[in-house]
């Protein structure tokens, strides 16, 4: 094995932290794909890792309260890349488990766990009360 076939096999890790704010979840979606770009994945599951990266983010904000930070981390490895997304607030907001409207916040945040489920191999979603929403999906690179 040459020296470029030995680093395309090694995994690799990129860690990014970006406020919880909707409008970061674009710099989430570009580094999701510039990290996909540097494994042999398709166009199309690139677009799919970036639309289930900005999912998971919105997936933070939304389902947690006093959040600040989103941590999203993409390890690379021959077979694959396994993302984790971390928010660093609360589990579910109180109000919306008290309130009408919490109904329709849990079906989102479902409805975009299901999309991230649909479009990952492998999807582990959890909330802890104390730490807020993580989810951890893994992209099998096709042969």
């Amino acid at each position: 094995m040459n020296a470029p076939e030995a680093a395309a096999q090694a995994p690799g890790r990129v860690e990014l932290r970006i406020p919880a704010k909707a409008e970061w979840v674009a710099v989430a979606r570009l580094a999701a794909a510039a990290v996909a770009s540097r494994l042999r994945f398709s166009m199309d599951e690139i677009d799919d890792l970036k639309l289930a990266i900005a999912e998971a983010c919105t997936n933070c904000i939304h389902q947690s309260e006093a959040i600040e930070t989103i941590e999203i981390r993409w390890e690379a490895g021959p077979t694959g890349l396994r993302v984790s997304v971390n928010g660093d607030g609360r589990g579910p907001r109180i109000e919306s488990v008290k309130s009408g409207s919490g109904e329709e916040e849990a079906r989102a945040g479902g409805l975009g766990v299901f999309l991230i489920r649909s479009l990952m191999d492998e999807v582990e979603y959890d909330v802890d009360p104390h730490r807020g929403p993580r989810l951890v999906m893994v992209k099998h690179v096709q042969s």
